[in-house]
């Protein structure tokens, strides 16, 4: 017999009374922290209004598309031509495929949550769904999304040559959230693509005013550029790597590669690795100079598709798990900083959970007693940001590490409707916490592994980023 109770329910995922009294009572109405995320600054700071429910469900959600490419659906639908009725037609027929994919549960969490449509997301309830959730979208603007999920902070990820103009609007605006960029210096690393680098590069002088011929005048426009981003609030970096470049690099090596790209010719493998290296410790010296948090995103294997890759470009759901060496050159980056006063601020995120017993020991290596927590495992990322990765993340640092100083879950996500994805990972939490108190893992102290849950979901990366929040979330 089929229940009526709805798939969304008050105590989604709770499996147990404590639980239900850990999520209701300290982890549910906390203020999201959102550290890092992939939303387009220009949509926040026009308050854009989504034409559709295609638009704001489907548009950028490479997640989506795998799944939809996994189905049998043509490209078109996908990311193509289709109309956007088409593509939401396509997504509606995937989801019931979903099942045991964390896909199913957030779909259905987004309609709840945004539109409060209980119904199963199918074909046969498609012309519903669409009906009832395109008539809230004028309601539904992003600053109204951002607002009523209590976002307090939103750090946006921002090349150097980004005009930081867009977060003058938004500050102008009126947004209670606070919008920060984030510092993401990673086309400059692109010395194997001299054509990519070039046009990179010549961005970067418009952005600064300043020709760049030279290593020496990169570096300058660069350093220009972090002290803007810091005069404008920011103060986390990010990287998005295989893994850390961390060999020992001269000067005059990283210019070698450097003057090979300006001149229209890839560097050499042995020269990329030590240009790479050089510029990765100057970012991480202007970041421990100015009190910045770095992030470095490790381990993924980018665009891995070449035809599709050619045909639809980047960012569009054709990357994986890499097998990268990761403890080695982690090590190197780490202890580099370290041993010269130089090591800011670290949140290190994983893909590949055959490495999550490495960063969580590695973390540990270079925690000075300056600050607490100061090297952070990061949240399960990418592929591992569903409730199994999340367990494996939370269960290695609970192990090897102090799981109450994590700073908890971020988006990184291009969907403003993956705001519930926060509310995911802290019923997640609060379960696995719950059944370790119902089997005697844990005291039972609700005040005191409640305490816990509530740190985790906002306070804790309140008290460690160090960015300014509207007196409403404070």
């Amino acid at each position: 017999m089929s229940s009526t109770r709805p798939f969304i329910h008050e105590d989604f995922l709770l499996e147990g009374e404590t639980a239900r009294k850990l999520y209701h009572g300290f982890a549910r109405d906390e203020p999201i922290f959102d550290y890092h995320c992939h939303l387009p600054p220009q949509q926040i700071a026009e308050n854009h209004e989504f034409a559709d429910l295609s638009e704001v469900w489907l548009g950028g959600d490479h997640y989506k598309w795998r799944a939809m490419r996994s189905n049998g659906i043509a490209e078109r639908f996908c990311t193509g031509s289709g109309t956007p009725r088409e593509k939401f037609d396509a997504w509606i027929a995937t989801v019931p495929y979903t099942l045991r994919n964390p896909l199913y549960h957030w779909s259905h969490l987004e309609l709840k949550r945004y539109f409060d449509i209980d119904l199963p997301i199918c074909p046969a309830n498609a012309d519903e769904i669409w009906r009832r959730a395109n008539a809230v979208l004028p309601r539904l603007r992003v600053h109204d999304i951002l607002e009523s999920k209590k976002v307090a902070v939103v750090c946006t990820t921002d090349d150097p040559a980004d005009s930081l103009d867009v977060h003058e609007k938004i500050r102008a605006s009126g947004l209670r959230t606070r919008i920060y960029p984030a510092f993401r210096p990673d086309k400059s690393l692109a010395v194997d693509d001299p054509v990519a680098f070039n046009a990179w590069r010549e961005r970067l002088e418009q952005a600064t005013g300043s020709p760049i011929s030279s290593l020496d005048d990169l570096l300058a426009a660069l350093q220009k550029r972090h002290d803007a981003f810091h005069a404008f609030g920011c103060r986390l970096s990010d990287h998005g790597l295989d893994f850390c470049w961390s060999e020992p690099a001269t000067h005059s090596q990283a210019a070698s590669a450097f003057d090979a790209a300006r001149s229209g010719r890839a560097a050499s493998p042995a020269n990329q690795a030590l240009y790479r290296s050089f510029l990765m410790r100057e970012f991480g010296r202007w970041d421990a100079k100015r009190g910045w948090t770095k992030q470095l995103h490790l381990g993924a294997l980018r665009n891995a598709n070449t035809r599709l890759r050619r045909e639809i470009g980047a960012d569009a759901g054709l990357d994986s798990i890499g097998d990268h060496p990761q403890a080695q050159a982690l090590f190197r980056y780490l202890d580099s900083l370290d041993s010269t006063g130089e090591l800011p601020r670290m949140v290190i995120y994983n893909v590949n959970p055959a490495d999550n017993y490495v960063f969580g020991t590695m973390i540990g290596n270079f925690q000075d007693g300056s600050v607490a927590g100061k090297i952070q495992f990061g949240s399960g990322w990418w592929f591992l940001d569903q409730e199994e990765g999340m367990r494996w993340q939370i269960d290695a640092l609970s192990n090897l590490g102090l799981l109450r100083r994590f700073v908890g879950m971020l988006t990184d996500s291009r969907s403003f409707l993956s705001y519930p994805r926060h509310e995911y990972f802290r019923r997640v939490l609060c379960n696995l916490l719950g059944r370790d108190i119902d089997r005697g893992a844990l005291p039972s102290d609700i005040g005191l592994v409640g305490t816990m849950a509530r740190e985790i979901s906002f306070s804790n990366a309140r008290e460690f980023f160090r960015l300014e929040l509207d007196e409403l979330y404070r």
